[in-house]
């Protein structure tokens, strides 16, 4: 069974004392690609020095909505430098985060806006990190006309509304370590109804454990218990659940 986590941050501080290790865990459990996502100033070199150092992990680059306020001329420059780099495979993680008060909404508009540009420009897909800002996220994905690329709702917690209006720009779901927790109703319900050619299985360790786990350190390994509760929730072998995300993750990233 091969397993593709789309989401993790494995260059965090969390894993400095057991890096090697964890990574070799994922494999142990089946991971055989993950998506690495730098985000700010810090994490981004992390992340390519990451892809650079082994051969199925590859990078993500972006501004995170939280970071947007540190953002300086220069920067999207970077980020665009960075994308001609054959690990690359995406701009993200960026959004709008509504939640952690640590930038100004406009300015958090302003850089998804530009990085979204930037993707279209270069037709690298997105990844999505959208915390309490449905509304907000849906209306500039449309405005900015991101359905010409597409790309992924990363840790998708909205309704089956908001699903839908996902689907119809063309982007593909995510879910992760909430699918497995016991009172995670509305993830559940909106997971049973994405189809199979548009789901997206991810850990975004080192956060969002899975239940049995919930408390502790995410690592990728873990996104074997997120496929085994998602395709309990399809209703379909987890082994065939395993071979659809992994097919879907391979054409949304354009990874032969």
């Amino acid at each position: 069974m091969q397993l593709f986590d789309t989401h993790t941050h494995l260059d965090a501080p969390q894993f400095d004392g057991d890096r090697e290790e964890t990574i070799a865990r994922a494999v142990e459990a089946g991971v055989s690609k993950m998506v690495n996502v730098g985000f700010n100033r810090e994490t981004i070199p992390s992340t390519m020095k990451l892809a650079e150092s082994y051969e199925f992990i590859y990078a993500a680059v972006g501004w995170h909505p939280q970071d947007a306020i540190d953002m300086k001329d220069g920067d999207l420059d970077w980020i665009a430098s960075l994308c001609s780099h054959d690990k690359v495979v995406a701009i993200g993680e960026i959004g709008l985060d509504y939640y952690w008060d640590t930038s100004p909404k406009d300015v958090q508009h302003t850089v998804f806006r530009q990085q979204i540009g930037l993707a279209r420009e270069l037709k690298m897909p997105i990844i999505i990190h959208n915390r309490d800002a449905h509304e907000d996220v849906v209306r500039i994905l449309r405005e900015e006309k991101a359905s010409e690329i597409g790309g992924i709702m990363h840790s998708f917690s909205g309704s089956w509304e908001t699903a839908k209006m996902c689907l119809d720009l063309g982007f593909y779901l995510s879910f992760g370590g909430p699918i497995t927790f016991k009172n995670a109703r509305v993830p559940k319900e909106v997971l049973a109804q994405v189809p199979l050619d548009r789901l997206l299985i991810e850990t975004d360790s080192p956060y969002l454990t899975p239940h049995p786990y919930r408390g502790k350190r995410n690592e990728s390994a873990h996104v074997r218990l997120v496929a085994e509760s998602a395709a309990e929730i399809k209703g379909i072998e987890v082994e065939k659940l395993a071979q659809i995300t992994y097919k879907n993750a391979l054409e949304l990233f354009g990874i032969s």
